[in-house]
């Protein structure tokens, strides 16, 4: 973004300005924003480094709503038997994708990964729907909170429908041009 397609509001954040000169999101409405996001969707691919250096990602359901951390934490509750733990423990550097594709709506985040025994910290976000894959609790001993502290995040939000989608990529394919605006691409400063 250029010098001149940004400004600054009456506290600070940043403004920026989209492709029709319209505003979009401060930097705190934008991470409001992708937390309402995060929060529809639930379901994350964490992934993380193997000790062959490969990738490998594993589905996990987010825990917190972004308030702890000023939005920069994600937490999830993982098995302290579980493959991630180990490489985790020797390459912290993860990224987390949020997707759901029938809303047109995309997540991607990464920074460093943690894992730890919390005991005070799991009873808070423990859930009903936790009990299933750890079924002594929040003090069960194979459960330990994942913290992943959030270096980068963007988002992708399509808020035009199907059919609007369509007709700007077909106008698009005629006119050589790329097609407009259909939604909200942001680089969330974390």
């Amino acid at each position: 973004m250029t010098a001149s397609a940004r400004e600054k509001d009456l506290v600070g954040n940043v403004r920026s300005a989209d492709e029709d000169g319209g505003q979009t999101r401060t930097d705190s409405e934008a991470r409001a924003h992708l937390w309402q996001l995060i929060g529809d969707m639930r379901f994350g691919m964490l992934t993380a480094h193997n000790a062959d250096g490969s990738l490998s990602a594993r589905p996990l359901t987010t825990q917190n709503t972004g308030k702890q951390g000023g939005g920069r934490v994600l937490e999830f509750f993982v098995s302290a038997r579980a493959g991630m733990v180990a490489d985790i423990a020797r390459d912290p550097r993860v990224s987390v994708v949020y997707a759901d594709p029938g809303k047109d709506c995309y997540v991607s985040l990464s920074g460093q990964g943690l894992v730890l025994l919390d005991l005070d910290r799991q009873h808070e976000l423990w859930s009903t729907m936790a009990q299933a894959w750890f079924p002594g609790g929040a003090d069960d001993p194979d459960l330990r909170l994942l913290r992943v502290d959030i270096s980068a995040a963007e988002y992708w939000d399509v808020d035009s429908n199907k059919m609007v989608q369509l007709l700007q990529m077909a106008k698009a394919a005629i006119t050589g041009k790329p097609p407009g605006s259909m939604g909200e691409h942001r680089e969330v400063s974390m």
